[in-house]
């Protein structure tokens, strides 16, 4: 059953197997509340069990793009359109959270990105391939972010 999240009253629902829960739940949040306030969408999160098929895709165009295979357990993940992109997200029990913006038409922006919930290690398997800013949220405390563009067709 998808959890609508609340970026007023942030909740660890669905991430509590987190080191750093409250911070992941506080990166999510902020995914939230950007995401109400650029497009008007109500951000809602299925268990990663529930959500396979939108993990896979994720793995897939990490695995053929950057020969990347996240070490750490999905705990949470979404896929949903908006603004003519698709967008998957997909929340780690690590801290780690990536996300996908795929435009739909030829020629849109298409790109994965990292964050690092704070209080994080990078993990392993991105710490030579990326180098992360550092940007301040309310919700999340330090983010730190990395992204690559999206070569192929998805």
């Amino acid at each position: 059953m998808p959890y609508l999240v609340d970026f007023k009253d942030v909740s660890t629902q669905g991430l509590e197997s987190s080191p750093v829960a409250d911070a992941l739940a506080g990166l999510r949040a902020n995914e939230a509340r950007y995401l109400k306030n650029k497009f008007n969408h109500d951000f809602a999160v299925e268990q990663a069990a529930d959500a396979q098929d939108t993990i896979a895709w994720v793995n897939k165009i990490l695995a053929e793009e950057r020969d990347l295979h996240i070490a750490s357990t999905p705990l949470q993940a979404t896929i949903f359109e908006a603004d003519g992109a698709r967008r998957a997200y997909v929340f780690y029990e690590s801290g780690l959270s990536i996300n996908v913006l795929y435009g739909l038409e030829p020629g849109e922006k298409r790109a994965v990105g990292f964050k690092l919930s704070d209080g994080m290690e990078v993990p392993d398997e991105l710490q030579e391939k990326f180098k992360f800013a550092r940007q301040k949220s309310k919700l999340a405390g330090t983010i730190r972010g990395s992204y690559f563009v999206i070569k192929n067709e998805y």
